[in-house]
């Protein structure tokens, strides 16, 4: 399977301008790839007013992603703020080429953006089936909660949105590197680049990380720019029966 990471700047709270340049992007890569990862609210950026950018699901942006999806043949997957019987969430969607739509709300919520006092968080862990690839979809923040992502032996690939600040690059890095050695899968990350309304400085890293830890494709800092990796879904089984990690893994339960 190919994969391709957008990584790019986002326009503050102007889904036009956003479904527009990323569109674009997507039309440039879309024949050579089979899934295509934008970043966490890639229509607005990281904004806390959803009374008045939330879209009712589904809206707009989900119609938008299954057009594209339909056409191209591709799946598409990224986060946007979404209404749904009363409460806004940070919805991360994927797009199948067949037309169907699946979905997964962020479960943890970056409180000391306040975002805990604006969303809702969500409830459950989400695996998407594609091509042959049991797929996890994770939001930014989920990131630090290797719980909430522990591979049960049910996911090979992780797909992360994200909009993660330059000051915390090194966690980022690092925490990407853990989730990917950790559950022994490939994980795709995409961030965004550029400041947002609130000052805060994204220099992307985006990357494609092997389940060893090692970065296969990673971005150019700062830079707007499309990564595109051919991954292995025997090089995942190999890595585990070579080395069967997690025979040993604790069971728990998330209450």
């Amino acid at each position: 399977m190919r994969i391709s990471v957008i990584q790019a700047s986002l326009e503050w709270e102007n889904p036009d301008k956003n479904l527009s340049a990323f569109e674009d992007k997507i039309n440039r890569i879309a024949p050579s790839s089979d899934l295509i990862l934008l970043p966490e609210m890639f229509t607005t950026g990281f904004s806390m007013n959803p009374q008045h950018l939330a879209e009712q699901y589904p809206g707009r942006t989900v119609e938008w992603m299954q057009q594209i999806s339909t056409n191209k043949n591709i799946a598409l997957a990224g986060s946007h703020i979404a209404l749904e019987k009363g409460n806004y969430v940070n919805r991360m969607v994927f797009a199948h080429p067949t037309g169907k739509i699946e979905y997964y709300d962020k479960r943890h919520l970056f409180r000391m953006a306040h975002e805990d006092q604006h969303y809702t968080a969500g409830q459950k862990r989400v695996i998407v089936n594609y091509m042959g690839w049991r797929i996890l979809l994770l939001v930014c923040y989920d990131l630090r909660f290797p719980v909430w992502s522990r591979n049960r032996n049910d996911y090979d690939l992780i797909l992360l949105a994200a909009n993660f600040p330059e000051r915390r690059r090194h966690v980022w890095n690092t925490l990407l590197a853990a989730r990917a050695i950790e559950n022994q899968c490939y994980v795709a990350a995409c961030n965004r680049i550029g400041a947002d309304n609130n000052a805060n400085a994204h220099c992307g890293d985006s990357q494609i990380i092997d389940p060893l830890g090692i970065p296969r494709s990673i971005a150019a800092p700062n830079q707007e720019q499309t990564l595109t990796l051919t991954v292995s879904i025997e090089e995942v089984q190999a890595i585990r029966q070579q080395f069967p990690a997690h025979l040993d893994a604790d069971n728990f339960e998330i209450l």
